[in-house]
């Protein structure tokens, strides 16, 4: 019982890694979509950035603060 429930599992899962790859395994030159933010353009146009890159975006604040300063309109 516990070899089938096993050999079930790993069929379930093959399957499923077959059909979420049916596009990038059978299609020429096709990837699997990018998870990344810096790819994204509408993400890019709301400002939004990726949190691992924490550092980056607070500078780019405080430059835009220091600008806004600098330049009032």
């Amino acid at each position: 019982m516990p070899m089938k429930v096993i050999l079930l599992s790993i069929a379930i899962v093959g399957v499923c890694v077959l059909l979420l790859g049916v596009k990038v395994f059978f299609v020429p030159g096709a990837r699997f979509p990018s998870g990344h933010i810096h790819e994204h353009a509408a993400l890019r146009r709301r400002g939004i950035s990726c949190a691992s890159s924490g550092q980056d975006h607070d500078e780019k604040t405080k430059q835009k603060h220091n600008n806004h300063q600098n330049n009032p309109s």
